[in-house]
């Protein structure tokens, strides 16, 4: 089968960098590179002390970050990267195996699915050269598919947004995946979607968190989006975040590419936490002969706060969080430092050359010369 110019980023979402073929063979187009959401298995270089098969389970890649788990049904040995067919709802799907052994157990305990589960689907077999072909043919018609689609959803004047389709791999069904702020009917673009393409259509609504996930982007970091990479679940992110880490509360510098607060913020939120215990409460001004200051902000990790007097709020001035302390406890006590210079960091850096080393390097220089 002759490869085209676009055969890479169509099977790039499957994490394939080129079109597979007919053979089965993996080593040639699977790549962990390539995948979203890829799960490195720490497990592979250890011994175990049983045969591997002896767990029924496999996880399986589709398309994007689309994973689940099948149970084998057969005896024989799946590796990372095969192509399966499983089933389907209805028919076959074809997928590439993800994980194999003991870490897909504990996968599946991770996500809380219970391997006594009758709902589970199953393996049928390792993909057939028919099935593999299939599957390319109906990779190849989801671009197609996708603009036809929305300019049909335009025409409808439906209020939606359609991201991405994806192909069973029978090629009897077209997921499409979409977003809407309210409830859309769209059922008579579903009988228009069915009779153009001719296969069973299935419309399933996404968050703008799993749109951002499907289609990825760079964030402001100057990496990939955590989401399309390695993120595989999505917490609730609050402005407390951002107040306990001291940032700016600017709507347009806290939202990333999906409109929503970025999801980064609860990465370090625990570890500002923690080291804000150490801290003094900041509601609480500081008493002086000369003035009161009230509190500005906080540098958490430096361990300094920042104070002004209420007379020129425009100075500031840096204490260390045992000045503060200790100026706190002076006020309970009665009493009043004499100024807020007397405990402020100062600012002021002198540098200093070792006479020593300067003169080293005078003297080596002089050796060269001569």
């Amino acid at each position: 089968m002759e490869e085209t110019n676009n055969d890479k980023n169509i099977f790039l979402t499957r994490g394939c960098c080129k079109a597979p073929n007919l053979n089965n063979n993996t080593d040639e187009f699977y790549k962990h590179g390539c995948c979203k959401l890829n799960t490195h298995d720490w497990l592979k270089d250890i011994n175990q002390p049983y045969d591997k098969k002896t767990f029924d389970y496999i996880e399986v890649r589709f398309k994007n970050s689309r994973k689940d788990f099948f149970k084998l049904t057969d005896d024989l040995e799946y590796f990372v990267g095969d192509l399966v067919a499983v089933e389907g709802v209805p028919g076959h799907d074809i997928g590439i195996v993800s994980l194999v052994g003991d870490l897909v157990k504990m996968q599946m305990k991770k996500k809380n699915t219970d391997v006594k589960n009758t709902d589970i689907k199953k393996v049928f077999r390792k993909a057939r050269p028919s099935d593999v072909e299939k599957w390319i043919t109906a990779i190849e018609k989801e671009n197609i598919t996708m603009e036809k689609a929305k300019k049909i959803a335009w025409d409808q004047k439906l209020e939606m947004k359609l991201n991405d389709v994806e192909y069973q791999g029978d090629n009897t069904k077209a997921t499409f995946y979409y977003t809407a702020e309210d409830r859309v009917d769209f059922r008579v673009l579903i009988k228009i979607l069915a009779e153009e393409f001719k296969v069973r259509i299935e419309m399933r609504q996404i968050g703008v968190r799993q749109e951002a996930s499907r289609l990825g982007g760079i964030g402001i970091c100057g990496r990939e989006l955590c989401c399309s990479t390695w993120l595989t679940n999505f917490r609730t992110v609050s402005t407390n975040a951002a107040r306990v880490q001291q940032l700016s509360l600017n709507p347009q510098k806290l939202a990333g590419q999906c409109s929503k607060l970025k999801c980064c913020l609860n990465f370090e939120q625990d570890s500002y936490a923690d080291a804000l215990k150490d801290f003094p409460r900041n509601d609480i001004e500081l008493h002086f002969k000369t003035t009161v200051a009230a509190y500005i902000k906080t540098d958490v990790y430096k361990g300094t706060m920042y104070y002004a007097p209420k007379e020129a709020m425009s100075t500031f001035f840096e204490f260390t969080k045992e000045s503060v302390k200790k100026i706190i406890e002076m006020n309970y006590k009665g009493q009043k430092p004499d100024s807020m210079e007397e405990f402020s960091v100062k600012k002021e850096k002198k540098q200093t050359f070792d006479n020593t080393i300067v003169q080293e390097d005078v003297n080596r220089f002089d050796k060269k010369r001569k």
